[in-house]
C-alpha cells in the first residue's frame, strides 16, 4: 500500500490500544507512532474500560486483545454495539480465536509474537478498510443530501409519467452535487448502470435507466434516438443519411449520433410538428 504524505490533523486515523500488557501496548504504541497517518487518542488495560473508551471516543480503529479478564476481546465489541464498531484488528497469543475474529468482521488477526513486516501489513489492511468505510460514509450522506433537495424540488426519485417534467437533475460526480438544468443538456447516453449527461462540453454520470430517465423528461424538448442515446431537441442541426435508410443526427456542437431505424418514427413525427 502506498503511503501518502502525512495529512492533516483532522484526516489522521484515530485509534485506540486496548491489550491487558503493558508490554504489549507499548509496542503496538511504537509501531504506530511511527505512522504519520495515524493517531493514538487512548489506551485501555481491560475490558470494561475499553468499551467505555470505544463508546466515548470512537475511533477509527483498534488494536484489540482477546483475551482479558473480567471481559475478552468479543465481550468488548457486543458491549459497544454495531453501531460505534470500528475497524478492529485482534492482538492476541492464541490462535484458537482466528475464526471468531472473522466471524465478527475483523480487519485482520494479529498473533503474538508478530515481526515489524506482519504488523504493518495489518496496519495497512486496517487502513484501507477506514477509508473505505469513510467513502461508503460520504456516499451515504451525499445520497441523503441528494433526495432531500430533490424533495425539496419536487422531484421523487419514481417519478410517474404523470408528473411534472424535470426541469433540472442533480448529480452527483466527484464528490460534488450539481444542478444541472435540462435546458443545459446537449444529449444523454446510457454508459452501462449509468447515464451520462453531456452539457457544455462537460459530461456527468448518474445511475439511473434509461427507460426511467425518459419518462422524467419533457417529451417536448427531448427525444430518444437510439436505445441508448436521448438529445436535446434544441441541439439538433440536421440529419445525414448513412446507409441502407439509415441516418445520423448531427448536433450544433458537430457531435453526430447515430439514429436507430426503431426511432426513425419519433423524428418524422418531430419533424411534422416543426414544419
Amino acid at each position: 500500500m502506498n503511503h501518502n504524505p502525512a495529512s492533516p490533523e483532522s484526516s489522521r486515523i484515530r485509534a485506540v490500544i486496548v491489550d491487558d500488557e503493558p508490554t504489549a501496548r507499548r509496542g503496538v504504541r511504537l509501531m504506530l507512532q511511527g505512522d504519520a497517518e495515524v493517531e493514538i487518542i487512548g489506551e485501555a488495560a481491560n475490558g470494561l474500560d475499553a468499551a467505555e473508551l470505544i463508546r466515548r471516543e470512537q475511533p477509527d480503529l483498534v488494536f484489540l486483545d482477546v483475551q482479558m479478564p473480567g471481559c475478552d476481546g468479543f465481550q468488548v465489541l457486543q458491549k459497544v454495539g454495531r453501531g460505534v464498531v470500528p475497524a478492529v484488528v485482534f492482538v492476541t497469543a492464541y490462535d484458537e480465536h482466528a475464526l471468531h475474529a472473522f466471524e465478527v468482521s475483523a480487519v485482520d488477526y494479529l498473533l503474538k509474537p508478530y515481526d515489524d513486516e506482519r504488523f504493518n501489513a495489518a496496519l495497512a489492511r486496517a487502513k484501507e478498510a477506514v477509508r473505505r468505510r469513510s467513502i461508503e460514509a460520504d456516499n451515504s450522506r451525499l445520497n441523503q443530501l441528494i433526495e432531500f433537495l430533490q424533495a425539496r424540488m419536487g422531484v421523487k426519485p419514481e417519478t410517474a409519467q404523470s408528473e411534472p417534467p424535470l426541469d433540472r437533475v442533480l448529480i452527483k460526480s466527484s464528490g460534488d452535487i450539481y444542478f444541472l438544468k435540462a435546458d443545459e443538456i446537449d444529449w444523454i447516453e446510457a454508459e452501462g448502470d449509468y447515464m451520462k449527461f453531456h452539457a457544455g462540453g462537460r459530461s456527468h454520470l448518474m445511475r439511473e435507466t434509461m427507460a426511467r430517465l425518459e419518462a422524467r423528461l419533457d417529451p417536448k424538448r427531448f427525444i430518444r434516438i437510439h436505445r441508448s442515446t436521448i438529445v436535446n431537441i434544441d441541439r439538433l442541426r440536421k440529419l445525414s443519411p448513412l446507409f441502407a435508410g439509415e441516418y445520423s443526427v448531427v448536433l450544433q456542437d458537430g457531435t453526430k449520433l447515430r439514429l436507430s431505424r426503431g426511432y426513425h418514427d419519433r423524428i418524422a413525427s418531430l419533424l411534422k410538428e416543426k414544419l
